[in-house]
């Protein structure tokens, strides 16, 4: 019996320990799934790493009046040890429609995009206020990137046509057409607009 269970020991050794991870690393780096496997990494034109497209951090402006830009949704997790955007602490509130803190959070939001962008606050679209589950959504609506369209081009000197143009080329349609939403990957376009200021 010992020498029975020494071979199984080994023989599961080998195919849980070697064979399956290699097998799973090899799958996962078939030409199409790479990029997913090792984090949907986006790299700035320099080659080096910025952050990943299955991510969003909401940028944090040093002032107020010159926010370069785009907003992602609202996270509703607090600051973390890492500070404003730590994803060590992404989550939802868990909180209901009807959770009078939930709704005083949610005007309150409105109130300050609606001042920032300049709009009356019956335009901000209900992405722009509400919290994804994860709290990491990376993906805005294409309401709430039009929203900030002219803020950023004003404070970057780009054209709003041109700021149009790199919010469409960060935009993604429904899924085979039908699922889902349009959406507009905020990390992606944060990136070519600060490649756009240079």
């Amino acid at each position: 019996q010992t020498a029975t269970g020494l071979r199984v020991l080994i023989a599961f050794t080998i195919l849980c320990g070697i064979i399956y991870p290699l097998v799973v690393y090899g799958v996962g780096h078939i030409p199409g799934l790479a990029a997913g496997a090792e984090g949907s990494i986006i790299y700035d034109a320099n080659g080096t790493p910025v952050g990943s497209s299955l991510i969003g951090i909401d940028p944090v402006p040093t002032d107020a009046a010159a926010d370069p830009y785009f907003h992602a949704r609202p996270s509703a997790s607090s600051d973390g040890p890492l500070g404003p955007g730590d994803t060590t602490t992404s989550g939802g509130s868990n909180k209901s429609g009807f959770n009078q803190d939930l709704l005083d959070t949610i005007n309150q939001r409105r109130a300050l995009i609606a001042q920032r962008e300049g709009v009356d606050p019956a335009l901000v679209p209900p992405d722009a206020v509400t919290a994804s589950a994860s709290g990491l959504d990376p993906d805005i609506s294409p309401a709430y990137a039009e929203l900030q369209v002219a803020r950023v081009a004003r404070v970057t000197g780009l054209s709003q046509d041109e700021v149009r143009n790199l919010v469409s080329e960060a935009s993604s349609g429904r899924i085979l057409g039908f699922l889902g939403e349009p959406t507009v990957n905020v990390t992606e376009l944060n990136l070519a607009v600060q490649g756009a200021r240079h």
